[in-house]
């Protein structure tokens, strides 16, 4: 049986984040609940979706992964295996959906800031093949450039109006800037500017929007971030809060509805958060 536990933590309690970018606004609380165990085959799990039954999730393993997506349950057990046909696996990082039914795919991992092949497989629904969004980062001459300018990997992104919002993953030894990308939700070949930034004083694993796309919601290793979307604008203009999580490597985020979410990580642990 698992160890079930709970944490409450408190908005606003995220140092040192929360005075620089207006968390402490929030005073609410979340509960924390372990609630099963990812199976052996999705060991790496980096992303999150719906799946086509009720309470069931796509997941995947991140780099050197196979070009396949894992259907499990809440508990974490492993209900279907789905090919992803005309994809690879560089190094797989987020899903993201529409309200279609169709998958996105971030083959965007980074590490070394030197890919010249940044994609996103677009999955259509009930279909194996995949169709390629690919992009590069305008502001990129070097790959990889300068330590101090480490700023092209990205393993966190939701789909919003049409549009994927992918978030960077800072790697430089300078500063902490999380950059924010938009980009269109269909094939073809794209160039990517920033569109908004925050400083963040940890790297950013996941991304996702609330349901009533009223919210979106940070993952990094040991908080999770919150913004209000105002005016169907997504940047980091409204900060709503953040709350802290267990410290282990939290790559994978989901809502469940507009509050409740769906967290993995890759020592293989499943935690529902809940606004009660």
């Amino acid at each position: 049986m698992y160890l079930w536990f709970a944490v409450k933590t408190v908005l606003c309690t995220c140092q040192p984040d929360h005075k620089e970018n207006g968390f402490e606004k929030v005073r609410s609380q979340y509960k924390i609940t372990k609630i099963g165990k990812l199976p052996a085959v999705a060991n790496e799990s980096s992303g999150l979706a719906y799946a086509k039954r009720p309470d069931s999730f796509w997941t995947h393993n991140d780099s050197g992964g196979k070009p396949e997506l894992y259907e499990i349950s809440k508990k974490g057990e492993l209900l279907s295996v789905r090919p992803v046909t005309d994809a690879g696996n560089v190094d797989w990082e987020d899903l993201a959906e529409d309200d279609k039914g169709n998958i996105f795919i971030g083959d965007f991992g980074n590490n070394g800031n030197a890919r010249k092949n940044l994609t996103i497989y677009k999955l259509p629904k009930d279909q194996d093949t995949a169709e390629k969004i690919t992009f590069q980062y305008t502001n990129q001459t070097e790959f990889p450039p300068a330590p101090e300018k480490l700023y092209y990997d990205s393993e966190a992104f939701f789909h919003y109006n049409n549009q994927l919002y992918l978030f960077s993953k800072n790697r430089s030894t300078k500063d902490h800037l999380v950059f924010l990308y938009k980009l269109s939700d269909q094939p073809g070949k794209f160039s990517l500017s920033p569109t908004d930034s925050i400083n963040i004083k940890t790297q950013v694993t996941s991304a996702d929007i609330s349901p009533d796309g009223k919210t979106f919601a940070l993952l990094t290793y040991g908080k999770v971030l919150l913004f209000s979307v105002e005016n169907g604008e997504v940047n980091f203009k409204q900060p709503l809060g953040c709350f802290r999580m267990v410290k282990k490597q939290a790559e994978a985020l989901l809502f469940l509805n507009n509050t409740d979410m769906l967290i993995t990580n890759e020592q293989g642990q499943i935690y529902r958060v809940t606004h009660p």
